[in-house]
């Protein structure tokens, strides 16, 4: 496993529509890997492929309850609505209000290329569009209401 060079926005590969996945091989399993490492490394919650320069439709979520592989991601209901803080890996230091369905179902396979559905609510639901809308060439910053702000980390002084 490494770590990977997360792409800043500005990068054209940001603004690409990702392609999906035919077949699962080392080369992939090893960059499943290492989007996991990579994000565990920035302190993020999800890591898209195209975030490291991947146009591969692969997504990797952890709300707290252990990672989320996601190839080729579908969503195929919403429901809800939330309004909250979002941030993303490509845009460090930086957030922006965004409203998201309250409730997603997806459907996606694993890394071993099984069908599999997830259902989430509030920040699993919120992570799962977030994700799937890099796979196809868009940023939170599209949705942001009001301005940017930046974030501060809770290692940060003062």
């Amino acid at each position: 496993m490494a770590l990977r060079e997360i792409r800043i926005q500005g990068d054209e590969v940001l603004t690409k529509v990702c392609r999906p996945v035919k077949e699962m091989n080392d080369r992939t399993l090893e960059l499943i890997d290492d989007m996991i490492e990579t994000m565990y490394d920035a302190d993020g919650v999800g890591l898209a492929a195209p975030q490291v320069g991947v146009l591969k439709r692969i997504a990797v979520i952890d709300v707290g309850d252990g990672p989320i592989v996601l190839v080729n991601p579908e969503i195929l209901e919403t429901s809800g609505e939330q309004t909250g803080q979002e941030g993303c890996l490509s845009i460090p230091g930086k957030a922006g209000d965004v409203t998201r369905p309250n409730y997603v179902k997806v459907k996606a396979y694993d890394e071993e290329m099984n069908e599999y559905i997830i259902e989430g609510e509030e920040l699993l639901a919120r992570a799962l569009v977030h994700e799937i809308e890099h796979l196809d060439g868009h940023m939170y910053t599209e949705k942001v209401e009001g301005p940017l702000y930046d974030v501060k980390y809770a290692d940060e002084e003062e």
